[in-house]
């Protein structure tokens, strides 16, 4: 019995080329589980060959734990019990007693073989993990070998496998058996079949590895993608840079008539990409993403990583795309939080602001102001309790207080709004005698009237329009063009 062991260990080793620790790992493991079929209840029994002579003894342990780890009997031994104490037993200890051991017949080698063989099966997997796993993340191809209900399995070649969740597959795409099919070759551990190779079609870096064969430039780092982003089968930004002044980044991406993004496209179902210039100013950036959308304002926190930006109301919709998608694509490109809104709503914006400013209130409580009317300092200040009635949980000290600091700052409004009128007032004046040579002064009143402020608004006149905005004939209309246009040109 004792050279038969030796014998399988052997032969298994040398055929399988496995290490005889592994084979012997695997007898005893065989043992273990035939010496337990001869108790009813469960049990921890333990097989120890001599890999020299083929000797092997059988254990039954229990292990040490405390009261709070203590579940069965016939598996642990309390370390407060007075077993434990008479064999100076500790918690982490196992304790173990010779029990006799199983045959190594016919039912014994037939589990060992079992285990030996999903052994066997476990190195060669590992074998093909360690040999592929140089080129995880990059882009692999192979012919499908099985469809399932939830996975393709992908036969790469060379003995090795790969299974492609349908998750990870573009929507809308079907595969047969036979097929030739590309993806991302990723790690996956499972607990019952151990690591595995898996591919993904869906992932951001599908994308950059397909530019990489289309376009050479990037296959020799002279152009850089920094970031991409992703909905499969939908949409994808990507945002490029370039490491040589003299070529385009996007043309280059883009290719001949559009040939290379289309062969990325048509890989992908027709995915539509957008290509963009990187930009390290995420303003910069974000106005390039958002293209040909005309942006007016962007405010951003830093600190919190998100912008405001403001479109021209006609952009709006393009910005945000269909359900959100273009907006939603550009905040993971940028890795920023980005609410967008058209120019109409910052007028409400700026009443807000106003209210914040002047009341000290914050803007939930002056976005409920405005909901009821009181969308004004004036309006407030000229209010009574009663009007507030529509804001709940606000208490009428409260409402005192933002009556009598409306009331104060009226004051401050309304001189301010008189250093505006000055202020205007003396550019008009300003303007005027920019213009004053040549001019009477109802001539000047005439020309401000009409929006003709400086000497280049003159010089840009024609004869015509300047006597239609008062009577002179064409000859001094002329010379006061021709004389405004030398100044003009001289500055």
């Amino acid at each position: 019995m004792n050279e038969e062991i030796l014998l399988v260990a052997d032969s298994v080793s040398n055929e399988k080329d496995l290490p005889r620790e592994t084979i012997f790992e695997a007898i005893e493991f065989a043992l273990a589980s035939a010496a337990k079929k001869r108790y009813k209840e469960e049990v921890n029994i333990l097989v120890d060959i001599d890999q020299s002579t083929g000797d092997y003894q059988t254990f039954r342990y229990k292990d040490v734990v405390d009261f709070e780890n203590y579940e069965d009997s016939e598996l642990h031994i309390l370390v407060d019990s007075d077993f434990a104490e008479e064999n100076d037993l500790k918690v982490g200890d196992k304790f173990k007693e010779q029990v006799e051991n199983a045959e190594f017949g016919r039912i014994a080698a037939q589990a060992a073989k079992q285990v030996i063989v999903q052994k066997v099966r476990d190195a060669e997997r590992l074998e093909i993990i360690k040999r592929f796993r140089p080129s995880l993340g990059q882009l692999v191809s192979g012919s499908v070998k099985k469809v399932t209900r939830e996975f393709i399995i992908v036969d790469l070649g060379d003995n090795a496998e790969a299974s492609l969740p349908r998750k990870d597959l573009i929507q809308g795409e079907i595969y047969r058996v036979g097929d030739r099919i590309k993806g991302i070759l990723e790690e996956s551990v499972r607990e019952n079949r151990g690591p595995q190779l898996v591919l993904s079609r869906s992932s951001k870096e599908m994308v950059s590895e397909l530019f990489k064969l289309e376009v050479p430039e990037i296959a020799e780092e002279v152009i850089e993608i920094r970031a991409v982003a992703r909905e499969a089968g939908a949409r994808t930004k990507i945002a490029v840079k370039t490491n040589d002044a003299r070529i385009d980044p996007v043309g280059a991406c883009v290719g001949m008539r559009g040939s290379r993004v289309q062969a990325v496209s048509n890989e992908l179902g027709n995915e539509r990409i957008d290509i963009v210039v990187w930009e390290d100013d995420q303003a910069k950036l974000l106005v390039n993403t958002l293209a040909p959308a005309e942006i007016l304002s962007i405010v951003m926190d830093d600190e919190n990583q998100s912008m405001e930006v403001v479109v021209k109301d006609e952009n709006l919709a393009l910005a945000i795309g269909k359900s959100g998608q273009n907006i939603r694509l550009t905040s993971e490109l940028l890795g920023w939080q980005i609410q967008i809104k058209g120019e109409s709503s910052g007028e409400e914006d700026t009443e807000i602001s106003k209210l914040i400013e002047y009341l000290g209130v914050d803007r939930n409580l002056a976005s409920k102001l405005i909901e009821n009317n009181l969308d004004t300092v004036q309006k407030i200040s000229e209010s009574k309790i009663e009007d507030f009635a529509g804001i709940d949980g606000l208490e009428e000290e409260v409402i005192s207080t933002l009556i009598e600091r409306a009331e104060e700052s009226l004051l401050e409004i309304a001189l301010l709004e008189l250093d505006e009128d000055e202020t205007e007032e003396e550019t008009k004046e300003a303007r005027k005698l920019e213009l004053s040579d040549g001019f009477s002064e109802e001539e000047l009143e005439l020309l401000v009237k009409n929006e003709i402020l400086t000497i280049e608004n003159l010089a840009d006149l024609a004869t015509d329009e300047l006597t239609e905005i008062f009577e002179i004939d064409e000859e001094r209309a002329a010379k006061l063009i021709m004389s405004a246009r030398e100044e003009w040109l001289e500055d």
